[in-house]
């Protein structure tokens, strides 16, 4: 288990004309199940596919279709829930959210508000290196996406494209204990890693498969302790809901914005409505979409075609029990197996893929030296070519370790092993085979590395005068004898014998 200290509230504090203003900010981060069909019906989910390809009658809204649903839509719901420790309900229920929209064929929405999957959990969000912030999750419910209105092909018309009509969306609500954007965006960040890493999100923020609305509200210092203290959510002050937020950054920004706009109104003497809110990124506010329903508003009523959903209390142990390594678990594994720095473990372990291809480098090797290469060589070079992907990395680990092993049987040295790197990485090949053939093996002959120390003194003999007053410029010498040498000289050897010769 991560030992992190868990840290009390610090909100972000915003400086109004009238006194300090506190942000709250409360989460709803729609998740895309990932699962190959929808939540009720066979279609395909995969992205990228012609317009209304997809779409089975379910989807498509068409008379006297009824729904069934997907066994591995709840599954992944579970596994989620498990893994964000909350509480599996082993009874749920399916309500139907009626609203009209262009993009929703059946009139309505079936969703889980008053009984879902997965209750009570919580997120430990790590603030700074040893420090967490705990965010409680009220709830995780299943539901159908909508599909998408498209604005811009045409300039009269709108177009509707239902291919992700009916996708399965896990909508996982947070209680308003975030307090500030940066913690906001670290949030969702470690919601997403969790789901990787269990495999039931890909967390492609791009294709809109990770989403969140978030709701921000300001309220003076003092405030939010008072609702702790008694519950009465009006001590948080009116909340705005910003839709649709498919970027870290962007939600970062949008919470600032909101926030300060709020002051400005209140401040002036007016009040907050309760709104939906878009946010332009080009301009950087948000800015009225809709006036906020209630659940009054979409009617909500029991969805009559779909009976109440029971799983056994079996099949939620055997799904936790087959649950992967989570990243806390593998972070602190890599500190006490490989010896790992907080900072190392961490970066290695942000990304799922990069953790998997960092233990098939260091499998039977030397876990720093592995790391090392990892974080410093690969990492620094695929940011270099643009930020490329690991999964689309041009070493793979054997390639890699091959280096490490050449260097560790003494047949490359350090600065050679550099080379052969970025010859690996740019052309390709096996390591061991580039290094004979190019003759990049390390000079190890004592006899032939004395030689060239020799010869290098005996041209200098003012800089030995200078290197036996300061010993510390003994490594101009090393350094003159590796270019000698074409850097082929074992940089140990030639330390020994340089220092030998100038009697250091």
């Amino acid at each position: 288990m991560l030992d992190l200290a868990i840290s009390a509230p610090k909100p972000k504090t915003i400086a109004g004309a009238t006194g300090d203003w506190e942000i709250v900010i409360g989460l709803e981060v729609h998740a895309q199940v990932a699962t190959r069909a929808k939540l009720f019906s066979a279609a395909s989910t995969a992205f990228g596919a012609e317009p209304n390809a997809n779409v089975s009658f379910v989807d498509a809204g068409m008379p006297g279709m009824l729904p069934v649903i997907n066994e591995g839509c709840i599954e992944q719901a579970v596994r989620t829930g498990l893994g964000l420790r909350a509480q599996i309900n082993l009874v749920s229920a399916f309500d139907r959210k009626n609203y009209f929209y262009p993009d929703l064929p059946s009139g309505y929405q079936i969703s889980q508000l008053f009984h879902p999957i997965v209750g009570e959990g919580e997120v430990m969000v790590e603030i700074a290196p040893g420090v967490a912030r705990r965010v409680r999750i009220a709830r995780i419910h299943l539901e159908q996406d909508a599909g998408k209105s498209i604005h811009d092909m045409d300039p009269a018309m709108s177009f509707v494209d239902l291919n992700r009509a009916g996708v399965a969306l896990m909508e996982i609500v947070s209680h308003p204990d975030i307090r500030g954007p940066e913690e906001a965006a670290a949030y969702v960040a470690r919601l997403r890693q969790i789901m990787r890493y269990l495999g039931t999100c890909d967390g492609n923020m791009q294709n809109g498969n990770l989403r969140a609305d978030v709701n921000v509200s300001v309220c003076r210092p003092g405030q939010y302790e008072k609702w702790q203290a008694d519950g009465d959510f009006a001590h948080l002050g009116t909340r705005c809901e910003i839709k649709n937020m498919n970027s870290l950054r962007f939600i970062q920004a949008a919470i600032e914005y909101e926030a300060r706009r709020q002051i400005a109104l209140l401040e002036d003497g007016g009040t907050v409505d309760q709104e939906t809110r878009l946010f332009d990124p080009d301009k950087g506010e948000t800015r009225s979409m809709r006036s906020k329903e209630e659940a009054h508003d979409y009617r909500y009523c029991p969805d009559p075609d779909l009976l109440p959903l029971e799983i056994g209390q079996d099949w939620v142990d055997a799904i936790a029990a087959a649950l992967p390594e989570l990243p806390d678990a593998r972070k602190v594994r890599y500190m006490n197996d490989f010896g790992l720095s907080d900072y190392d473990a961490s970066v290695l372990t942000a990304e799922k893929e990069n953790a998997d291809y960092f233990e098939q480098v260091a499998r039977g090797r030397d876990g720093k030296q592995a790391a090392n290469w990892v974080i410093n060589e690969l990492f620094g070079r695929m940011k270099k070519d643009g930020g490329a992907d690991i999964t689309t990395c041009p070493v793979s680990p054997a390639q890699l370790g091959a280096i490490i092993d050449l260097i560790g049987a003494g047949t490359i040295s350090g600065r050679i092993a550099k080379e052969l790197f970025e010859i690996v990485y740019t052309e390709g090949g096996d390591p061991a085979a580039i290094v004979e053939t190019r003759g990049m093996t390390q000079v190890t002959d004592e006899g032939a590395i004395e030689r060239a120390v020799e010869e290098v003194i005996a041209q200098n003999p003012a800089q030995v005068e200078k290197a036996k007053a300061n010993p510390k410029l003994a490594g101009w010498f090393v350094g003159q004898v590796m270019k000698a040498t074409g850097g082929k000289a074992s940089p140990a050897a030639v330390n020994a014998i340089v220092a030998q010769k100038l009697g250091l």
